[in-house]
């Protein structure tokens, strides 16, 4: 049977090969710990604890500031060092709590002890307590949980989806995960199920990864509403908008959300830390994390506490064997390229990515005027047209580029990565929104 899949998307070179094989190592930080403030989508969360504090493992140390918002977690024992602007992982200064660690992880009363009633909780509670424990999207996205788990109309939603598809290349946690913990992926979906009782659970996962189907179709055998559903190995399979079309056919508009069309979406790691925070009174304090490429001297998976230092985990995995010209964190199609290595892990990383060769410096060294050929066209899975985009971008014809939906870019670098003519498409697209933002923003203040 043909596999599904969406329209659009590329096939970069998956290099997953490094980490592949790599069962996920359980890594305990020595130094202190960093947690921004901002580390999802919404207003950053607002301290609850001061210097010189002392902290336990799974205590919220900054709560969720508004409905878009999340609760930061402390993910070891000790005390607050400081609360200071710090440079973080995002390429920007942002307040952020720093933990002494004192190395013991001691934890908050009733951590890790199980809820065997979690079934007789009410939709409220459950969603609470996915609230309480920071939950937020960990494929990248970094969108709040309970957010997400109130929909307009949730007597409408029939489809969870838990995205296995992981199609960034060389990361490999996720694959991991459902390999290892299949159980707690199952789990994490039935008490998604449990608020929407109507919903079948559909696990999405692209056929590079035949263990990974392997093991989460042993997972959920005996279970008559959930299927496992293999995907055309395709980047970028894992988007919202992509993953469900592929699933269901159903083509989500660009204002769409996935529940107005009937699904809820989830990473397989974010359906993990449902199951823990309700399941087994453990907060969202650790994640998986691969580090990789062939500039990295043992490429691992972790299962790694949140605000560990990524200099300290990469020395875990063996440290560098050469000097990288690139280091990215997340993936090399939508990550970003980092400066210094001694930068948090938060929530929505996912990956460290070190390259001993620059791919992206050298298709510029061999860029060339736009010869037209209309492949940019074809592997946008949004279905814009780059290249014209690219002539409003750079002619900074701002209403030109919204009229063509140039904002609906989910810079996914598909059209950069196809282009002959090796033009620095995304990057153009990424600071020509910024800048239609901040004119907005400015009106905005104005009026």
């Amino acid at each position: 049977m043909r596999t599904k899949t969406f329209r659009g998307g590329v096939h970069p070179s998956g290099m997953k090969e490094l980490s592949q094989g790599k069962p996920i190592q359980f890594y305990e930080p020595k130094g202190d710990l960093v947690f921004p403030l901002s580390q999802h989508i919404g207003k950053p969360a607002v301290p609850v604890v001061k210097k010189n504090d002392p902290v336990l493992t799974g205590q919220i140390i900054a709560k969720a500031d508004g409905f878009i918002s999340a609760n930061i977690i402390s993910s070891c024992s000790g005390k607050v060092k400081a609360i200071e602007p710090r440079m973080t992982t995002a390429g920007v200064v942002a307040q952020c709590i720093v933990i002494q660690n004192d190395g013991k992880f001691d934890t908050v009363p009733g951590f890790g002890v199980p809820n065997d009633d979690w079934a007789s909780m009410t939709n409220d509670e459950i969603i609470q307590k996915i609230m309480d424990a920071g939950v937020i999207g960990l494929g990248g996205a970094g969108f709040p949980t309970h957010v997400k788990m109130r929909p307009r109309n949730p007597e409408e939603i029939d489809y969870i989806i838990a995205n296995g598809a992981e199609c960034e290349p060389y990361i490999t946690c996720d694959e991991r995960l459902m390999i290892e913990h299949s159980d707690w992926i199952v789990a994490g979906i039935k008490v998604v199920q449990k608020l929407f009782p109507h919903a079948k659970g559909i696990i999405a996962i692209e056929d590079n990864k035949p263990e990974a189907i392997k093991a989460m179709q042993a997972a959920i055998s005996g279970e008559s509403n959930m299927e496992i559903m293999p995907l055309h190995t395709k980047f970028p399979q894992g988007g919202e908008r992509n993953l469900v079309h592929a699933v269901t056919n159903r083509k989500m508009e660009s204002r769409d959300l996935p529940a107005n069309l009937g699904c809820i979406v989830d990473n397989v790691a974010t359906l993990t830390a449902i199951y823990h925070a309700v399941c087994c009174n453990e907060p969202l304090v650790s994640k998986g994390f691969t580090v990789t490429g062939d500039a990295v001297a043992e490429p691992a998976n972790f299962m790694v506490r949140i605000g560990t230092d990524i200099s300290e985990l990469l020395e875990a995995a063996g440290g560098l064997k050469t000097q990288p010209k690139k280091v990215i964190i997340g993936g090399p199609m939508m990550g970003m390229a980092i400066t210094s290595l001694n930068r948090p892990i938060a929530k929505s990383y996912n990956a460290l990515v070190c390259m001993t060769e620059d791919p992206v410096e050298k298709a510029f060294e061999q860029m060339t005027n736009c010869i037209r050929c209309g492949r940019c066209v074809r592997v946008c899975p949004v279905g814009l047209v780059p290249q014209q985009m690219a002539v409003a971008g750079q002619r900074k014809d701002y209403a030109k580029y919204e009229k063509i939906h140039g904002l609906d870019c989910i810079a996914c670098g598909s059209c950069t990565f196809i282009c002959p003519a090796k033009r620095p498409l995304t990057q153009l697209f990424q600071l020509t929104k910024k800048e239609i933002m901040a004119q907005k923003a400015a009106a905005a203040a104005k009026k």
